[in-house]
C-alpha cells in the first residue's frame, strides 16, 4: 500500500501567527517547528513520500532550505484536511493512504504513525464496513491531564480530547476536557481521558469527499476539522497508541514552546 505523509502548515494562525517558523531548542540545536515536524515524518518507516503543504512563501522557503519537498496549496484552505485534499489534487500525488501529520506536532513519535497506518490498512481491508478515517488517541497521564485542566482554567485552548464507543469509533472530539471527572476522583480517574493526537490517515476517496462538504455546526463551534467527517456520517476509528513514557503535546499557544522545549532537551 502506497502511503504518503502530508504536513499542512499555514502562517496566519489566529492564536499564534507565524507558528510553523517558531524556533524550538532541543539537544540537537535550534530548529523551526516545521523542520521538527518534517523530521518526525521522515522517521516513519515504509512511507513513499513526505511533503509540506502550504500556501505561504515564507514557509515554502524555510522548508526547501532544510530539504523538504513542498506542494503549494490554495490560500482558501480552512484547515489541514482541506489543505491535504488540495495538495493531492494540485500535486498529482498518487496514494492508497494519505497521512496528515499536522505541522504543530513535532513530538509525534514514529510508532504513533506506524500504528495508525497499520490500523487504517486493516480498516481498508474491511471494505465498506471499515472506517474512512483513523486518528490516534493517547491515554492521559497525570502531567498531560494537569496541562489540559490548567489551560481550560486559564482560558487557553489546549489539546483536544476524544470519546469513542466499544468498537473504537469516535463519538465526539472536544477542546473541553471530556469526559468530565469529579475533582475528588481525578487522582484515580485521569486515565479515562484520551488525548487526541493531531494526526490522521484517510482513504483518498474520503479526503476528496470532505472537500465538497460545508462545515457543520459542531465543527464551527469546536474548531475541529475531523468533526466534518462525523457530521456527514463517516466513521472515524480512534486508535489507542502507547506513549511509552513519552509526553506528547502540540504547539497550540506561545506558552507551549517552553513545554515542548523541555521535552526536546530531555528526549532528543
Amino acid at each position: 500500500m502506497r502511503t504518503v505523509i502530508l504536513i499542512p502548515a499555514r502562517y496566519a494562525s489566529t492564536r499564534y501567527p507565524g507558528k510553523p517558523l517558531a524556533r524550538l531548542r532541543g539537544a540537537d540545536g535550534d530548529k523551526s517547528l516545521i523542520q521538527r515536524s518534517w523530521e518526525a515524518a521522515q522517521a516513519v518507516p515504509g512511507v513513499a513520500e513526505v511533503h509540506v503543504a502550504t500556501d505561504d512563501d515564507r514557509i515554502r522557503d524555510a522548508a526547501q532550505a532544510f530539504g523538504a519537498s513542498v506542494v503549494m496549496t490554495s490560500p482558501d484552505c480552512e484547515n489541514g484536511t482541506l489543505r491535504c485534499a488540495d495538495a493531492i489534487a494540485r500535486g498529482g500525488i498518487e496514494a492508497d493512504l494519505v497521512v496528515n501529520l499536522q505541522g504543530d506536532a513535532p513530538l509525534t513519535p514514529a510508532w504513533f504513525v506506524s500504528d495508525l497506518i497499520a490500523a487504517m490498512e486493516a480498516e481498508i481491508a474491511r471494505g465498506d464496513e471499515g472506517a474512512d478515517v483513523a486518528t490516534p488517541v493517547v491515554r492521559c497521564d497525570a502531567t498531560t491531564y494537569r496541562h489540559f485542566v490548567e489551560d481550560r482554567q486559564e482560558g487557553r485552548v489546549g489539546g483536544t480530547t476524544a470519546v469513542f464507543d466499544a468498537k473504537g469509533h469516535a463519538l465526539y472530539f472536544s477542546k473541553e476536557v471530556i469526559p468530565y471527572i469529579d475533582p475528588a476522583k481525578r487522582d484515580a480517574a485521569f486515565g479515562d481521558v484520551f488525548h487526541h493526537v493531531g494526526l490522521y490517515a484517510y482513504r483518498p476517496d474520503a479526503l476528496r469527499a470532505y472537500a465538497g462538504w460545508q462545515a457543520g455546526p459542531l465543527e464551527r463551534h469546536e474548531g475541529l476539522e475531523q468533526l466534518r467527517f462525523a457530521e456527514n456520517g463517516r466513521r472515524i476509528a480512534c486508535v489507542e497508541v502507547a506513549a511509552r513514557g513519552r509526553v506528547f503535546w502540540e504547539l497550540n499557544n506561545p506558552q507551549d514552546v517552553a513545554r515542548i522545549e523541555r521535552i526536546l532537551l530531555q528526549d532528543t
